[in-house]
């Protein structure tokens, strides 16, 4: 039989010379590199005053070089980081064998505030100045992200009042109860247990009650949305908002990133407290004023597409290609997507539909151009409902019937589609193309967009931003803000998009 050497995984005391761990071409290489030599931190030097008094603190590089290779690897707990100090070499190495208190860490990260913004930047001219970025096509996009507050929490403030009065008036019927059994003869022997699980239930409400109330007191306006209308709030996080996923409702935060086509740096990142990506466009190309060039072209998806949106475009003279939820079914190349979807449960009824019988159509009814009346299939005269509207550049004239007509007829099923949701009927007629107006933004971005320009341009975006979420959240392991407040969420994923950029530049030789 054959015999191999003993692997000895035991602790031992080991000589190691701590700079020689980070080996060239590491994203650890890199990063020790660029914030020891390339990078300014003195604007976070100056926050610390222990130059004649108080103890030595920990440098600001040291501090970043742990969380930036902590993100790097999926760890987030700043306990994790504190504990990988002592155990894992590369952290070791990075520290230089002085392992930083777990509070010290969070302390750090939650204090950065606007200092992140420039540390971002100047990662991101280093990658300028290595040819990472091309200028060329930028594609922005958002994502969705759970953020450390519970959802239960959310509500408006007649909610969160409702809440309040209902605890408080559970509380106060345990009370009475709790004191209508101490007055009974029969009950003055009962378990003392239970009557502390009682009172422990008395004081949970009350408690509960009392930090509903006190969440009012200091908030004394319901959030509002962009355009004014009541969004609810969040009693751990009211930076944070509700918003739909494809797995669901969250709460949770936007993480927006714009990406460069050539080597997909991340040139901008910005986390915000809302589902509503339409809000997101302009700050995110604001903020990239910059970089942008005449020939650069800026791509977004449907969410980001409003005429808003395409008018500030236009002004700016930013060429771009907004998509729109039409896009797809304008395109032929898309005409048979319905047979790759989902198919129905195997279990399903098989059993031949109903066929549904045809509706009255508009050449059923008797309509007069002249006089401008309407008579239904019935004999009943329709009323006008709109002799000036517009359909897609056609002039249009509708009619709709009367309650007391329609409500009673007996030919309902013949004439509306849903006679059980729809009490009358209502018909237009058209007359003709209207005097052409001028385009809208909106139209006039169709038109690029299904050019085979736009066409071939707009299909190179979900290969430049896609990969870079996907690097984020399936590599990094980021699958949700640890910390609250739009400040401190904004921070984690600018230190998340710093760690992606970075790294490219350790793919691309830097520092070897």
């Amino acid at each position: 039989m054959a015999r191999y050497k003993v692997i000895d995984t035991h602790p031992k005391l080991i000589a190691v010379d701590l700079a020689r761990q980070l080996l060239p071409g590491t994203f650890e290489h890199a990063l020790d590199h660029l914030l020891e030599h390339e990078v300014d931190l003195s604007g976070l030097d100056a926050r610390y005053r222990n130059d004649a008094t108080g103890a030595p603190a920990y440098a600001p590089a040291v501090l970043l070089k742990l969380i930036l290779f902590a993100y790097s690897r999926g760890i987030v707990s700043s306990r994790a980081i504190e504990r990988a100090c002592h155990e894992h070499v590369t952290f070791i190495a990075l520290c230089g064998d002085q392992a930083p208190h777990f509070t010290t860490i969070a302390a750090f990260i939650c204090d950065l505030g606007n200092d992140i913004a420039e540390l971002f930047a100047q990662v991101l001219f280093i990658c300028d100045v290595q040819g990472l970025i091309g200028r060329e096509m930028f594609a922005i996009d958002g994502v969705k992200l759970s953020s450390n507050a519970a959802k239960g929490r959310s509500g408006t403030r007649a909610e969160f009042e409702r809440q309040a009065a209902k605890l408080e008036a559970q509380a106060r019927k345990m009370l009475e109860r709790h004191r209508t059994t101490d007055e009974r003869e029969d009950r003055r022997n009962a378990e003392p247990e239970l009557a502390a699980k009682a009172q422990q239930r008395i004081e949970r409400l009350s408690r509960d009650a009392a930090q509903i109330r006190q969440w009012l007191h200091h908030h004394p306006e319901d959030r509002r949305g962009s355009k004014g209308s009541v969004r609810k709030s969040n009693r751990t996080d009211n930076d944070s908002a509700k918003m739909a996923t494809d797995k669901g409702v969250i709460q949770g935060y936007t993480g927006v990133a714009a990406v460069d086509g050539q080597h997909q740096v991340i040139v901008e990142a910005q986390a915000h407290g809302t589902g509503s990506e339409q809000a997101l466009l302009i700050p995110v190309l604001d903020a990239m004023q910059d970089l942008l060039q005449e020939n650069s072209v800026v791509t977004a998806d449907a969410g980001y597409h409003s005429e808003a949106n395409l008018a500030a475009l236009a002004e700016h003279n930013v060429p771009a290609l907004i998509a729109d939820k039409g896009m797809r079914q304008r395109d032929e190349r898309f005409a048979e997507q319905g047979k790759y979807q989902g198919q129905p449960d195997p279990l399903y009824d098989k059993s031949r539909p109903h066929k549904k019988i045809a509706t009255y159509g508009p050449t059923d009814f008797d309509f007069d151009p002249d006089t401008h009346t309407c008579i239904c299939p019935a004999g009943k005269r329709l009323y006008g409902a709109g002799s000036h509207c517009t359909i897609n550049g056609y002039a249009v004239i509708k009619f709709r019937g009367a309650l007391r007509d329609c409500v009673p007829c007996s030919q309902r099923t013949r004439c509306l589609r849903s006679p059980e949701k729809t009490k009358t009927r209502q018909v237009a007629f058209f007359q003709g193309k209207v005097k052409q107006a001028p385009p809208t933004c909106s139209e006039r971005m169709k038109r690029a967009i299904d050019s085979p320009r736009g066409r071939a341009l707009y299909g190179q975006r979900i290969g430049i931003v896609e990969p870079v979420f996907a690097n984020l959240r399936h590599n990094k392991r980021l699958d949700r803000f640890t910390l609250r407040g739009q400040r401190k969420v904004d921070t984690q994923w600018k230190l998340y998009c710093m760690v992606h950029n970075i790294e490219k530049l350790a793919h691309h030789g830097y520092a070897q």
